[in-house]
């Protein structure tokens, strides 16, 4: 799906949709890297799996290479912003932010005011990340993985997206 996206300067919305069968989650359904990603200690948080589903999506729709976890990225200053994980698809490294469109309990509805918090924060978070890659994990782009709960989070996200200020969407 990503091919020239990966390469230029512009930012790019891509959505698609995992639909699971209903066995359940198994380990035994991760690659030997999503498996490294599980098994690893990340910088804290309750990230973990949205980072594993992350990277197997990308994996198995882009044949993302995992190159480091996030404690493992090196930054011009340590106790700067962080990203999630760096990747390699099609020669470019790619770093990656992951977060997740989610109300509780469940049953609440997911407003567009919700959305527009979590993108302009994990938005600015992404450009504050990149600013701070070092010279050896610089990375070529990065995308924010937006899990979202259900079709109506989806929906918020990809709307209130398309209206925010383009300082967050545009590396100048």
């Amino acid at each position: 799906v990503l091919d020239s996206e990966l390469a230029d300067d512009a930012s790019h919305l891509v959505s698609n949709t995992l639909i699971f069968d209903g066995s359940g989650y198994s380990e035994d359904y991760l690659s030997e890297d999503g498996l490294r990603i599980l098994q690893s200690d990340n910088a804290g948080g309750s990230s973990i799996y949205s980072e594993v589903f992350a990277f197997e999506l990308l994996r198995r729709c882009e044949e993302a290479k995992l190159l480091k976890i996030e404690t493992q990225i090196e930054y011009q200053d340590s106790n700067g912003k962080m990203t999630d994980l760096l990747v390699e698809m099609d020669s470019h490294k790619i770093g990656v932010s992951v977060t997740r469109a989610f109300a509780y309990p469940p049953e609440t509805p997911y407003t567009d005011e919700m959305a527009a918090s979590l993108l302009e924060k994990k938005l600015s978070g992404v450009l504050d990340s990149t600013a701070n890659d070092s010279a050896t994990d610089r990375w070529n782009k990065q995308v924010l993985h937006v899990l979202a709960y259900t079709s109506d989070h989806s929906s918020r996200i990809l709307e209130v997206y398309q209206g925010l200020d383009l300082s967050l969407i545009h590396i100048s």
